[in-house]
């Protein structure tokens, strides 16, 4: 039986805990990345919906890191939101600030009833830099 290989950022495990789920695994050169929100330290939503797109992103952003790559080297994006007849326009013009240039990563945006008190998710795949590129069996 393989070990899964965990990556977990500083400071960021309450949603983790709360809910038992690994923030990020690698495998096979790959980074897969848990859904992730606009969550403050202690799990509770950031209540205006700019900030909770810009703190979901920050909170990526810091898997990213701490697994050795950065927005560049995602491949997937998955997009969950509430509302998306209203919160999908101001939602995207706000990831576009983390987005970075093209040749940019697949994308697919879903709109949902609920994502515990969220508005926002993005979960994505990520390519390990091959210093990063660890793989478990």
């Amino acid at each position: 039986m393989s070990t899964r290989d965990v990556v977990i950022p500083a400071g960021r495990h309450a949603l983790y805990e709360l809910h038992r789920y690994s923030p990020a695994i690698r495998s096979n050169g790959l980074l897969f990345v848990s859904g992730q929100v606009g969550s403050r330290p202690d799990g509770s939503p950031e209540p205006q919906l700019d900030e909770q797109v810009r703190l979901a992103f920050r909170n990526l952003n810091a898997i990213l890191a701490e697994a050795g790559c950065s927005f560049a080297d995602v491949i997937d994006v998955t997009v969950f939101m509430v509302n998306p007849q209203e919160h999908f326009e101001r939602a995207w013009a706000v990831a576009a600030e983390y987005w970075g240039e093209a040749p940019y990563p697949t994308a697919t945006a879903i709109g949902v009833t609920w994502l515990s008190g969220f508005q926002f998710e993005i979960k994505v795949i990520a390519k390990l830099p091959e210093a990063f590129a660890r793989s478990t069996r």
